[in-house]
Formats: C-alpha cells, structure tokens, sequence
C-alpha cells in the first residue's frame, strides 16, 4: 500500500511573486516509489511517517535554494534580499544555528518580512522544534494570506505536532487558492490516503494527475484509492493509462486486483503471472503464488513457490505458502520442512503453527521436529491457549509413536493450562475427557466430554465419546440420545479436504503479526 509523502514545503522570500517562479513547490521525485498498498497505511506509526517525511522535505528545500555558495551573514546594514540569500545558504548547509541567528536579527527590524518568517519556521522546524515553527508560519500566513505555500507550510507542521484537524483546514485553503496546482492537489490526496480516507482523496489525486498525466506516482496512488473505494472501473482505465508511461509489475498486480473484484478470476491469474515475470520481485511471487492456492492449483503454485523461497530465502511467508501447496499435494515431509522453516525465520508469526499442529496427525514420523517448534511457541506466548493446546497434542503424538510410554502427564498439564487459559475452548476439554479415558478414569473422563459438548455442541467426536461414557456407566437412555446426535453432526460435517481449504483461505486473507515478510531480501 502506497506510503503516504509529506506535504511540500518551499523557501519562500521577501518578494513571492518572483520566488514562485525561483523555487517552485517540491514535488518528490517520480522514480520514487513505495510499496503499493494500503493496509500499511492503518498499521505503520503516522507519527514515525510524518517526521521522517517532513525531514526528507526540509533537507528537499536546502538542495533546492539557489547555488549562491557558502555566503556569509554581512557584517552591517544588509539588504534584506542579500540577508535571506545568506539565510538560504545556511539552510542548505544544515547550519540552523546560523540561520536562526541572522533570521532573529533580520526579523528585529522587519518583523512583518513574509520571507523571513518562512525561513525561520523552516529553520526550526528543520532543527526539531515545531512548537516554536508554528507562529513564524501562522505570521507568514497572516502576511500573505493568498499564499497557496504558505497555508501548505503551515498545515505541514501542524500535522508532523499532530494538529490533524487544523493542517487539513491549512491544506484546503492551499488547494481553495491553487485548484490546478499538481503539487498542492497531490499533497492534499495523500494527507487524506494517510488518514484512511480514500474517498476524500480521489477528488484531489484526480485534480493532480489532470495537471500532470504523466505521474506515475499520483496515477499509481490515485489507482489504490478508487480500488479501496470500489471504484474498479475507474481504477482499471487509470492503471491503462499509467501502463503507456511505465509497463510496472506493480500495475499488472493493481489490474489483477481489480480482475478479482470483478469476478474475473482467470484474467486475474494472468495479470499475476505477469507482475512476476516483468518483477520478480517477492511481493508479486507470492501474489501469483497465493492465487494458484486460492483457485486450488496445488502443481503450478508448488513450483512458482519453490522458485521464490530460492530467489527470497529469507521470506517467511513464502515458506508458509510452499507448505500449503505441498500439504495440499500431500508431500507432508516436505511440508514440515517449508513450514519449520517459516517459524525459524519468524517465530512470532502465529500462521505456520496452525499447519504444523495439523500435520502431526498425517506425519507422525516428523512429530518430534513439530513438538520442537510449537514448544517455542509456548515459550514466547506462554499465555497463549491454542498454543499449549498445539504442543500438548504433537507431544501426545510423539509419545505415542516414539516411545509408547503412558506418562501423559505433561501432556495433560498442558490441556489443563489451555482450558484455564481459554475457558470457552471445547476442543481442549474433549482431549482431557480422551486422555482421561485412556488412563480408565472414567468418572473426569464423562466430565470432561460432558464440558466439551456443552461449550460447542456441534464437535462430533465429543458426542460419540460422552456416549460411550455414559453406556459404560450404564446410562443407556442418555448414551443412546448422544449417539444420536453424534451420527447426525458425522454426517453433516466436512471433511478433511474442506477443512484444509478453509486454512488455506485464512492464510490467503490473513496478514501476519509483523513486517518481516516484507523485509526480505534476495540472497
């Protein structure tokens, strides 16, 4: 999802008629670029995007001043316009202390300088302080109160002190006295796309990419805002467009996004095919790779995924994605192994464990190597109940097949701590009933079972067991009625296949806890 940019600055002066056309307002530049969606938007920090984007534009503005050389502040009596050029060189060479300095003594004299109350904000703001920037921008507004930049400069630094509501009022009155303006319609679309809003954003990256066709960058983002607002058709001419400035992997993924709203799902395929191939980058393999698995093409899917986690090592959900389609293949070593691997690279990702806790009951030969890594989940989420529920039921397995021991207490602790941790979990006591009843301790067992079907009736197994509980105890009329109901749910229920595409289907639309996916780097 499109990173939002910080609104642009500029280094006005004490004549802005001339300085509008002597330092344009910045635009980033186009081979910039960012990753393409908007969950990130909703998640990352705006506090930690801000300040980073408004130092990049600061730093943007010292670049952009005129190339006077190192200019040293007169000694008496400077003319104003020789005076801001001395302050423009100090700011391009990051000495604030300077600026500030002769700004003070500039200001003493004319303090209703338009330029230099600009350039004094900008001096404190670039140094940090955008507390004590505010009333230099709020007086250059004052001066010049038909200056789009101004109204943009002040908005800027409210937003990085988190004014929200009163930088979207600043930004606005920008756009209200330049309506064609790229810069400033740009800007405005992305404050709104950095606040979630993509509706409001439209209007403006529309009026942005009017005044400038050939943006990538505001084309690309105006793309991501009218996906997020339903607005496919639109968004498909848009990436047509765009696709005649620069044929982009990142657009074929756009179209294949918007292929899917629109039910087009074999044209959808095709474009993410496509956006590997033009960039094989680990965002557009796994994209081609997770919709071979969401349209149930196990092979190809195996073989993109295999080529990926070579190209991409490090990516933690390209291992997971290659474990399901093996899973799905059923190549359950080879599986263990892609989803061992994920949890080694991310230990904090909740996603490849629920697929390892799974395999123990169709790979006992690998159960040892499950019990390992869902031991570490436990470690780091002790709290955490399906975890230790996971770990009690691989380490049961593992008894079961290794050592044919009876000592199931540790496992039993574990079921105990699950069911305590999660007091609605029917599964965990359904396992403490069959545990129970292994060790002939019929009376916990009945209770158990008893507990598990009264949290979830709908779990078959638990009916049946708490059947054979009750018959043994000689409850014939109850036994029978549980029987019952268990062979009605038996038939009703899923199978195993079914179930398997249901995790597919949560891993598919389910993002993990962190960024390390993204992070990965070709090795």
């Amino acid at each position: 999802m499109s990173t939002p940019r910080k609104i642009a600055s500029r280094a006005p002066d004490v004549k802005p008629s001339h300085l509008s056309e002597r330092y344009p307002p910045l635009a980033r530049s186009e081979g910039e670029s960012g990753p393409h969606q908007f969950v990130p938007l909703a998640s990352a920090a705006p506090e930690r995007i801000h300040k980073l984007r408004l130092a990049c534009r600061l730093t943007a503005i010292c670049l952009l001043l005129p190339a006077v050389g190192k200019t040293q502040a007169p000694a008496r009596n400077p003319y104003p316009e020789q005076s801001l050029q001395a302050v423009e060189s100090y700011l391009r060479e990051h000495d604030y202390t300077k600026a500030k300095k002769l700004l003070e003594q500039i200001l003493r004299l004319s303090p209703d300088s338009y330029g230099a109350n600009e350039l004094m904000g900008l001096a404190l703001a670039s140094d940090g302080d955008e507390k004590d920037a505010t009333p230099f921008f709020e007086r250059a507004v004052r001066i010049q109160p038909a200056s789009a930049e101004a109204h943009q400069n002040l908005g800027t630094n409210l937003l990085r002190l988190k004014r929200i509501a009163a930088a979207e009022l600043e930004f606005k009155r920008a756009a209200v006295l330049k309506p064609t303006d790229y810069m400033i319609n740009h800007a405005l679309g992305e404050f709104y796309i950095s606040r979630s809003r993509a509706g409001d954003a439209i209007p403006y990256l529309q009026k942005a990419q009017e005044a400038n066709p050939d943006s990538y960058q505001n084309g690309r983002d105006l793309v991501l805002a009218e996906i997020q607002d339903g607005m496919l058709r639109e968004a498909e001419n848009q990436i047509a467009a765009l696709m005649r400035v620069r044929d982009a992997g990142e657009l074929h993924e756009l179209l294949a996004e918007v292929k899917e709203g629109q039910k087009d799902y074999v044209a959808a395929g095709k474009e993410y095919q496509l956006a590997a191939q033009v960039d094989p980058s680990e965002s557009n393999i796994f994209g081609w790779g997770e919709e071979l698995l969401r349209h149930r093409n196990p092979e190809p899917a195996t073989e993109v995924l295999s080529h990926g986690v070579k190209l991409y090592p490090q990516s933690a959900r390209l291992q997971i994605a290659l474990g399901i389609a093996l899973l799905m293949r059923e190549f359950y070593g080879p599986a263990v192994d892609a989803f061992c691997h994920a949890v080694d690279l991310d230990p904090q990702d909740p996603r490849p464990y629920s697929f390892l806790a799974g395999i123990y009951a169709v790979s006992p030969s690998r159960a040892a190597e499950v019990s390992e890594r869902l031991g570490q989940l436990v470690r780091i989420q002790p709290r955490n109940a399906q975890a230790r529920y996971y770990y009690a039921m691989s380490l049961w397995k593992s008894v079961r097949v290794e050592t044919q021991s009876t000592d199931l207490s540790k496992v039993e602790s574990l079921l105990r701590a699950a069911a305590d941790l999660d007091p609605r979990f029917a599964e965990a006591h359904f396992q403490l009933g069959v545990l129970c009843s292994e060790e002939k301790r019929d009376p916990e067992a009945l209770a158990e079972f008893q507990k598990a079907v009264d949290l979830d009736a709908n779990l078959a197994d638990a009916h049946y067991r708490l059947a054979q509980a009750l018959l043994r105890r000689g409850d014939a009329v109850r036994g029978d009625k549980e029987l019952e109901i268990s062979r009605h749910l038996h038939a009703s229920q899923v199978d195993e296949r079914e179930k398997l595409n249901s995790e597919i289907l949560r891993f598919v639309y389910t993002e993990p806890h962190s960024s390390a996916d993204s992070s990965a780097s070709r090795e």
